[in-house]
């Protein structure tokens, strides 16, 4: 069946789109400049066969914005060299962009950075870029490296070389002096490659050298500067959507949505951002943002700023505790103008996006991981109270949106099984609820929960398939909080702080409370 994509929310802002198949993989990964246009016309009539077969594997669309297209198209590679989606195997190009590499020897050498198949980088040393425009060569191999004195050599050699001759080296090999500019050198070219004022003084200098070519008619040199300098200008485009393995700064933003908080975080390097992630806690006890970030760096690298959208409790503590673990000054800032505050801005729109696909996050969560025909608005959970072989009852909670709708919950006596036989007492109570609500053509539910095992499930669905029924049907069991789910023998085990395990576990506790006071009512008015 088609995806419906009158069903979702897409923003009209650019970014990238993950679309995603029945098992929740990503199959496909695209960028534009205006969303909701670009995934819309997916869904036209007419398209070639390759995108007609795309548009049958869609069963869910997710959206990352960003602040323009360049960033998009940035994002766009970085992701879909992570997860390399099916539907992206053409794209064989992994070196649209040029990155460069300072080495981490002792006298550092610039180089071309190379990169695995994967995007992972090769080699030690720092990282800059993207370069989107132009060829390396001129930057790398010729001006850069002249204007800065940095080496060439593969093995320092114990004499000065031809370069030093050239005037291209200082010589840090042979020469005391040369060693002790060295790092200076290299500092400035570190300002040049991030994009900093130390850009334009170099530029500066390119000009007045081009000018002088040119009034000594070397009309080819003063050709060779002007195009370094068209390809310098790719140095100061601040680009933000692009993986590189360490992070000097990490943003988070925080929203919370009927209890539940979604946490969205970049991290950055030299202005270079990765790709996000999503977090989801609820307001319970001591859980809060403070103690989300202390346990989110026990596994991942500490940065020497941490960017948030509001500031957590005990914040000089936790500043304190992760300066420790992480060997430097760690801060945290909460920006109130400017780039920092911008990008802040840029995640909250994202969760705000999340927020916008309607209904609990816990719901959606459900129809995620159990792969459920659709957000489980409302879900019906039936249990058997036995108290010995004379007083079984079975009980049944309603829950809409998330929450309990108490007006709906129903209480059954047993009146077809002897005995404890609680397959069959769930056969029978699925039987008589759902015959009726067909007899009275009312609302059918989006989710039926059993409190049980694989068993009680097979009892379950047995009476919905005699009633010509096909809904959702699950069943919970209590004692490692396993989900049985149909036509699969293992079951799916979620994450006990996740949102929808929780919405499962109230609507479960709730019947199963409704039936041992219905049990316990029902005994009391025997003995009397």
């Amino acid at each position: 069946m088609t995806f419906d994509i009158s069903k979702i929310n897409i923003p009209p802002n650019p970014g990238i789109y993950l679309m995603k198949d029945s098992d929740k993989k990503i199959i496909y990964i695209g960028k534009a400049k205006n969303l909701k246009n670009r995934v819309r016309s997916y869904f036209l009539k007419n398209q070639n066969y390759k995108t007609q077969k795309l548009v049958e594997n869609i069963s869910d669309i997710e959206f990352v914005l960003t602040d323009n297209e360049s960033e998009a198209f940035l994002l766009e590679s970085n992701m879909i060299k992570k997860h390399r989606p099916k539907f992206n195997i053409e794209l064989k190009d992994q070196q649209r962009y040029t990155y460069l590499r300072i080495s981490n020897e002792k006298y550092p050498r610039l180089l071309v950075a190379r990169r695995t198949h994967d995007g992972k980088f090769l080699g030690g040393g720092k990282i800059f870029g993207p370069f989107m425009q132009g060829s390396s060569k001129l930057l790398t191999i010729g001006t850069l490296r002249k204007a800065f004195q940095i080496r060439i050599c593969k093995q320092l050699p114990k004499k000065v070389c031809l370069e030093y001759h050239l005037g291209n080296c200082e010589g840090p090999c042979e020469f005391k002096d040369a060693q002790d500019k060295y790092l200076q050198h290299v500092s400035a070219l570190e300002e040049v490659l991030k994009g900093k004022n130390q850009t334009q003084i170099f530029t500066k200098k390119l000009e007045e050298e081009m000018t002088q070519a040119a009034a000594s008619q070397q009309f080819e040199r003063a050709k060779d500067i002007r195009d370094t300098l068209i390809r310098l200008g790719s140095l100061q485009t601040k680009q933000k959507m692009e993986y590189v393995e360490n992070s000097d700064e990490e943003y988070f933003g925080i929203k919370d949505k009927d209890q539940t908080v979604t946490v969205m975080n970049f991290r950055m390097i030299n202005g270079v951002m990765r790709d996000s992630d999503k977090f989801f806690f609820d307001l319970v006890g001591d859980n809060n943002f403070s103690n989300f970030l202390f346990q989110y760096y026990t596994i991942h690298k500490i940065p020497k700023f941490i960017i948030v959208s509001e500031l957590p409790e005990n914040k000089l503590l936790l500043e304190s505790l992760l300066s420790e673990q992480a060997g430097f000054s760690v801060e945290i800032i909460y920006p109130q103008r400017g780039k920092k505050k911008d990008i802040i801005n840029l995640i909250l729109k994202n969760i705000a996006l999340i927020h916008s696909k309607g209904g609990d996050l816990g719901l959606i969560e459900l129809k995620e991981t159990l792969h459920l025909s659709a957000i489980p608005g409302i879900i019906e959970c039936f249990d058997i109270s036995n108290h010995g072989d004379d007083f079984a009852v079975g009980s049944m909670s309603r829950f809409v949106d998330g929450k309990p709708n108490k007006s709906g919950y129903r209480k059954f006596k047993i009146k077809t099984v002897s005995g404890r036989d609680d397959f069959a007492m769930i056969s029978e109570v699925i039987k008589r609820r759902y015959l009726r609500l067909l007899e009275e053509n009312s609302q059918l539910p989006d989710l039926i929960l059993i409190d049980g095992g694989k068993g009680q499930l097979n009892a379950a669905l047995k009476s919905l398939q005699s009633l010509g029924l096909h809904l959702d049907c699950i069943s919970l069991a209590k004692e490692n909080e396993e989900i049985f789910v149909p036509n699969q023998k293992n079951p799916i085990v979620i994450s006990k702080d996740r949102p929808s395990l929780k919405i499962l576990q109230y609507a479960r506790d709730e019947t199963h409370r409704f039936g041992v006071a219905y049990n316990r009512t029902i005994r009391k008015n025997q003995i009397k």
